[in-house]
């Protein structure tokens, strides 16, 4: 059993407009432009972004894992995403648990239905000098391609993942993370709208007792 003072965070933003992740209309070809204005009248597709993270606050350490069952995580991710296939830019894997330790910070892998990809993962890999708004329509591309995107991110003390979908993928989630409570980590879902601040994204560290509105504690028996 996992200490009562490991904390897993579940960050979540919701029906994000996919067309903010393209080109400005300066950078844009005459064709491209054309095809925007020809796309006006469509409904907007939306996206949704998750960032996972935890907190092993008895040793003051962050990052998801610096949790003691964070592969756990790992597989409870993987029944979310059930049947898919997992690709890095290097090869594909069976499975999470096997892909993340295979990554450098910054790398990514995605998630799909089928058994290869048209997609160059290496193309929205980020650096010390980048982040994943440098690379807005290289994601564009890979959500519009129904891939799950998935980045392994520098935390404090370790790493997090930073999550894309067009497909929102929350309720997916949520219930194999909820089987995990409470015996691996206590669960904070977060709305990421409510989320103003670094002090806000450490709110465990001082105000566990009380979290900020929007800040949910997921328990066994709690409901969608």
């Amino acid at each position: 059993m996992a200490s009562p003072t490991d904390i897993f965070k579940l960050f979540f933003h919701h029906d994000m407009r996919l067309d903010k992740l393209a080109k400005r209309n300066a950078n844009r070809t005459k064709e491209e432009v054309e095809a925007t204005l020809a796309d006006f009248m469509k409904p907007d597709p939306t996206y949704s972004k998750f960032y996972l993270t935890g907190t092993d606050l008895a040793n003051e350490r962050f990052g998801l894992n610096t949790l003691t069952h964070y592969q756990q995580v790992l597989s409870a991710l993987e029944q979310a995403f059930d049947s898919v296939s997992y690709f890095t830019a290097k090869q594909k894997y069976n499975s999470l648990n096997e892909a993340i330790p295979a990554l450098e910070l910054g790398e990514v892998v995605v998630l799909a239905k089928s058994d290869t990809i048209d997609f160059d993962v290496s193309t929205i890999h980020i650096d010390t000098n980048s982040n994943v708004g440098h690379f807005k329509s290289e994601l564009k591309e890979a959500l519009e391609q129904e891939l799950i995107v998935v980045y392994k991110e520098q935390a404090k003390d370790g790493f997090d993942l930073h999550i894309f979908s067009k497909k929102n993928i929350y309720r997916d989630m949520f219930f194999p993370l909820q089987e995990l409570v409470p015996d691996a980590f206590r669960f904070f879902s977060i709305n990421g709208k409510k989320f103003r601040s670094e002090r806000h994204f450490y709110f465990e560290t001082w105000a566990l007792h009380k979290p900020p509105h929007g800040f949910e504690e997921v328990f066994p028996e709690s409901v969608l």
